[in-house]
C-alpha cells in the first residue's frame, strides 16, 4: 500500500491525473548518455539520481525552507518512479511531485502526486527490517515507458500566528526534509506477457509463453510449513526454488497455476495439510474453489534480484487487502511489467527481500504470485507493519481513493481470501485475534481483534487501501463465505 489519514497530516492516496505540457521538441533532445540495452538490462535497471536543493517559488517561506529536486532532464528509459530516503522510519512531511516525457513524445505530463507514506512493511525487530539496507520512501508511481523526467519535494509548511510588543504576526516553518533524497526510475525490463492474461477494453489476449523445466529442479518433498524465521534449504537455483515451492499445484516452469473446481480443491487441501487439518475442517472443509494464478514465471520475476531462501510464518489467520497507489493508468497487459517494477523498486530501491506482498491483482481481475515461498505456504510478507505474522497480504494494482474499483477486482480478491483462508480454516466473515508486533495504532505485544478479512487501515492508521476499495471490504467477506460453501 500508503497515506497518513487526512485528519492527522492531510495525506491523500489520489494520484493526479496527466495534463499536456509543451516543451521543446523531441527531435532536439540531446541522446541520453546511455549503453546499449543488454541481455541483463533486458531483465531491468534502475536509475538512482541525487536530488539537491531547489530555488523556492513561495516569498512567504522563511528563508532556507526546504525544497529539493531536480530539473527536467533526459534518462534512459523507464516506467516507474518513486523517490527514497537514508532511514525508514523518517517520515515524509510534505508533498513529492514528478513529471515526465513519454518516449518519443515532444510534450510532459502535468505534475502528479506521489503517496509520501508507504506504511507497507516488515514487522519492527525482524531481521528483513534491521538488514541495514532498508530506505523510507514513497509508493511507486506508473507513468509508462518514458525518458524525460523533473521532481520536487517540498516540505510541508507550518504556519502560526503570532503576537508580538508590535502586534501580530505570521511565521512560517518547515519540518527538515529526510536525509539522503533519491529518485528511483525503474525500468521493469522485458518480459513475454502471461498466458490468458485479459486485456483492456479490448479483450487482447497474449498467446501463452511456454518453458522447459530448469535442471535439478527437486520434487515439492523437501520442502515442508516451516516456524517463522525458518529459512528453507537452497536448492539448485531460485527460479528451480521457486517451482518447487509450488510443485504439486503446477508443472516447473508453468506461467500459470489452473483454477480448479471445487471437488478436486477440496482432494488438494487434504493433500496439502493432511496432518494438519482439524476434525471439523476434514469433516467439512469450508474453502473455496482455487483460482487461477499468474506465477512468478508468467509475470516474468527475475529471481536472481530477491534473497534466495524462503521465510514461512505459522498459519494464515486474516488477509489483509492494500492498493499499491501506484496510479491506474495502466492497461491489464501491462500488469506483469507493472508488478516487475514494483518488485524492483521493492527490492532494489527500498531494500527488501522480496516483492512485499503475497499476492496481486490486477483491475481486470487476474490474480499474481506475490513474495515467493508457494501460493499454498504461509509466506511471510511485508505488507501490513505489526502484523504480518500469521496473515497474508494481497495487493490490488492502482489507487482506490476517489476510484471505484471494478467489480472483477471485487471478485477476484473474494475467490482468492475464499481459497487462501480455507486452507487455514479461516472463516472470511469471522474475527480473528493477531499480536501487534509494533506499529502506529496497537503498541508491540498487544493482541488485536479483526476482521479475518481487514483492510491495511485496521491495522496501521492510513488510507489504504483506499476509501472506495475499503467499502466493499464487506461484500467480499460475504462473497468469500458463500464460495466457502458457509
Amino acid at each position: 500500500m500508503r497515506g497518513l489519514l487526512a485528519s492527522s497530516i492531510g495525506v491523500t492516496c489520489a494520484v493526479a491525473l496527466a495534463l499536456p505540457l509543451t516543451s521543446p521538441a523531441a527531435a532536439a533532445r540531446p541522446v541520453p548518455a546511455a549503453e546499449p540495452r543488454g541481455a541483463a538490462e533486458a531483465l531491468g535497471s534502475t536509475q538512482s539520481l541525487p536530488l539537491a536543493p531547489l530555488a523556492s517559488r513561495d516569498r512567504t517561506l522563511a528563508p532556507g525552507a526546504a525544497e529539493q529536486g531536480l530539473p527536467r532532464r533526459d534518462v534512459r528509459h523507464f516506467s516507474l518512479v518513486g523517490v527514497i530516503w537514508d532511514d525508514p522510519d523518517t517520515v515524509l512531511h510534505g508533498s513529492v511531485q514528478v513529471r515526465t516525457r513519454a518516449v518519443g513524445a515532444d510534450t510532459w505530463s502535468g505534475w502528479q502526486d506521489l503517496e509520501t507514506h508507504n506504511d507497507d512493511a516488515a514487522d519492527p525487530g525482524t531481521a528483513e527490517r534491521t538488514s541495514g539496507r532498508v530506505h523510507g520512501a514513497t509508493a511507486p508511481l506508473w507513468v509508462g515507458d518514458s525518458d524525460g523526467v523533473e521532481v520536487r519535494v517540498r516540505a510541508e509548511a507550518d504556519r502560526r500566528t503570532e503576537d508580538t510588543a508590535r502586534g501580530s504576526r505570521t511565521a512560517t516553518a518547515s519540518a527538515p526534509l529526510p536525509t539522503g533524497l533519491r529518485l528511483e526510475l525503474v525500468d521493469p525490463g522485458e518480459s513475454a506477457p502471461a498466458p490468458g492474461t485479459r486485456g483492456a477494453a479490448s479483450g487482447a489476449q497474449p498467446a501463452a509463453v511456454r518453458r522447459s523445466a530448469p535442471a535439478g529442479a527437486r520434487p515439492a518433498a523437501g520442502l515442508r510449513s516451516a516456524p517463522t524465521a525458518d529459512p528453507v534449504a537452497d536448492l539448485a537455483t531460485p527460479e528451480a526454488d521457486t517451482d518447487a515451492a509450488n510443485a504439486g499445484l503446477a508443472a516447473p516452469g508453468a506461467a500459470e497455476i489452473p483454477a480448479l473446481d471445487r471437488a478436486r480443491t477440496e482432494q488438494e487441501l487434504f493433500a496439502l495439510r493432511a496432518g494438519e487439518l482439524t476434525k471439523q475442517q476434514r469433516a467439512k472443509p469450508y474453502i473455496g474453489p482455487r483460482p487461477r494464478i499468474v506465477t512468478r514465471r508468467g509475470w516474468g520475476a527475475d529471481e536472481t534480484l530477491r534473497e534466495r531462501t524462503f521465510v514461512y510464518t505459522k498459519k494464515v489467520k486474516a488477509a489483509f487487502v492494500h492498493h499499491t497507489a501506484s496510479g491506474n493508468g495502466y492497461r491489464c497487459a501491462q500488469a506483469p511489467s507493472l508488478i516487475r517494477g514494483i518488485y524492483r523498486y521493492h527490492v532494489k530501491s527500498m531494500g527488501w527481500r522480496d516483492i512485499g506482498y503475497n499476492f496481486l491483482v490486477d483491475k481486470c481481475g487476474n490474480i499474481y504470485e506475490g513474495r515467493a515461498g508457494g501460493v499454498a505456504k504461509p509466506v511471510l510478507g511485508a505488507h501490513t507493519l505489526g502484523f504480518n505474522t500469521n496473515s497474508v497480504g494481497i495487493a490490488v494494482l492502482g489507487s482506490y481513493g476517489s476510484t471505484k474499483p471494478p467489480a472483477a477486482v471485487v471478485q477476484a480478491v473474494a475467490r482468492l481470501t475464499a481459497w487462501k483462508l480455507g486452507l487455514h480454516g479461516a472463516n472470511p466473515k469471522g474475527k480473528t485475534t493477531l499480536k501487534s508486533g509494533g506499529g502506529n495504532l496497537y503498541p508491540k505485544g498487544k493482541k488485536v481483534r479483526l476482521n479475518v478479512i481487514s483492510g491495511h487501515r485496521d491495522g496501521f492508521a492510513t488510507e489504504c487501501p483506499g476509501r472506495k476499495l475499503y467499502g466493499k471490504l464487506g461484500s467480499t467477506r460475504t462473497t468469500a463465505a458463500r464460495l466457502q460453501g458457509r
